[in-house]
């Protein structure tokens, strides 16, 4: 009797053990890294960081690609970075150690085409990238985790719940995959018809100046608090682009659902859109020289204000609702306070021309050309992003092309890269 009462003991006390402990697989799930994971830094494209960003830097090493840049450099959660050229010959996608004076770890050859869209970093530097036809997935080594066709070349990815990923092709096609096993969950969306499927290069020359033959030419905007996804779609034989709403539903079938299409900016939006901290506004460009702020909820308008420019970058969103407008020829630095019902302009540097988006983590940063000796070069510009006044400015020796712009680590890292495939990074002095 006693033996017996002390195995169902025993039994009871490990069954108690187990419901106690539950399943223990979550760490593996992949997360975006905490450093810059992808281009415009977090899945909402907000460019912001929530470091205390350094407003005195030093140059600790420079490098060039040996090709063209179209996408800012990724930050991981540890020392990595990675960068996706397009090279003549050799490797095009690189990861480079940000610590080591930018010591190549590893370095591959992708079919060239796919340079617009930039590479993920999940929090294990397993890099996400896509080329014409293809998404793949390597893990901190340089050999295929995972490969899968798609239609179209990938844009930059987004991370969804852990362990899901986000693909929008250029084309308008949607896929949720496992990140970790490279499987499409559900089905797969397809915001354009009648796409011939074994023609994925299809419309990219239009991609890079987001013209007509583009559908899908930017990344798409992920908010994890409300489930919608936004991005900008130029249906075929449309006038102009729009702006579409996807709802993610994990778990659901389907997992993704088209919310609402709107055309409320003027003259249609230009760049990647941008969602707020809490996921509930929509801010992008139009290309009636305007800001826009958007519901999230059904696309409508709430506010617009004039820009006078017309920004080919997208604004940054810091989570008090702060709106630094995006950059590009004859831009200006202007920062719009959205109270909620109207955007009010908060500040504006005339003599401050951002090239690009500007990243912003307690301070600002962003790429202007350079007005000194070489007014043909660029300098990398900190900014007060109280009143927009600046605070330093470092050359970028032998920058030419134009700036993708500026990606802020984990560590307080910053890294500038331009066209030209010139790669520049700094330290906090």
């Amino acid at each position: 009797m006693l033996r017996r009462i002390t195995a169902l003991a025993a039994t009871a006390l490990i069954t108690g053990v187990i419901a106690g402990c539950g399943t223990t697989d979550s760490w593996v799930e992949a997360r975006a890294a905490t450093g810059w994971s992808a281009q415009y830094g977090d899945a909402a494209n907000s460019s912001h960081s929530p470091v205390n960003g350094a407003d005195s830097l030093r140059l600790e090493w420079i490098r060039s690609v040996k090709g063209d840049l179209a996408a800012q450099v990724a930050l991981g959660s540890g020392n990595y970075l990675a960068v996706n050229s397009q090279t003549a010959g050799g490797c095009s996608l690189m990861v480079w150690e940000a610590n080591n004076r930018a010591r190549q770890r590893w370095c591959t050859r992708l079919v060239q085409g796919g340079g617009i869209a930039g590479p993920l970093l999940d929090g294990f530097d397993n890099v996400y990238i896509g080329q014409p036809g293809a998404v793949l997935a390597f893990p901190s080594t340089q050999w295929i985790r995972w490969r899968k066709p798609v239609i179209g070349l990938p844009m930059t990815m987004r991370m969804l719940s852990p362990g899901n990923l986000l693909v929008v092709t250029h084309l308008g096609q949607v896929l949720v995959f496992d990140a970790h096993r490279g499987t499409v969950v559900g089905t797969s969306l397809d915001l354009v018809a009648g796409v011939d499927p074994t023609d994925s290069e299809r419309g990219l020359d239009d991609c890079r100046l987001a013209r007509r033959e583009c559908p899908v030419a930017a990344a798409p905007a992920f908010s994890e608090s409300t489930g919608i996804v936004v991005l900008t779609l130029w249906e075929p034989g449309a006038d102009r682009p729009v702006l579409v709403g996807l709802r993610y539903r994990p778990g659901q079938t389907p997992v993704l659902t088209r919310e609402w299409t709107s055309e409320a900016v003027g003259e249609g939006p230009l760049a990647s859109p941008v969602l707020s901290a809490d996921g509930s506004t929509v801010y992008v460009n139009g290309r009636d020289e305007r800001l826009w702020a958007l519901d999230s909820e059904d696309g409508s308008e709430k506010w617009s204000v004039p820009l006078d420019y017309l920004a080919q970058t997208p604004p940054s969103v810091t989570p008090d609702g702060l709106v630094v407008a995006g950059g590009g020829p004859g831009a200006r630095l202007v920062a719009v306070r959205d109270t909620g019902e109207q955007g009010e302009e908060a500040w504006s540097r005339e003599a401050t021309s951002p090239l690009s988006t500007s990243s912003v983590a307690g301070v600002g940063y962003t790429v202007v050309r350079d007005d000194g000796q070489d007014p043909a070069g660029m300098s990398l510009v900190v900014f007060d992003l109280g009143d927009g006044r600046t605070l330093n400015s470092y050359p970028l020796p032998g920058a030419t092309g134009w700036p993708v712009g500026v990606s802020i680590g984990h560590d307080r890292r910053v890294v500038a890269a331009t066209s030209d495939g010139r790669v520049y990074g700094f330290t906090p002095a």
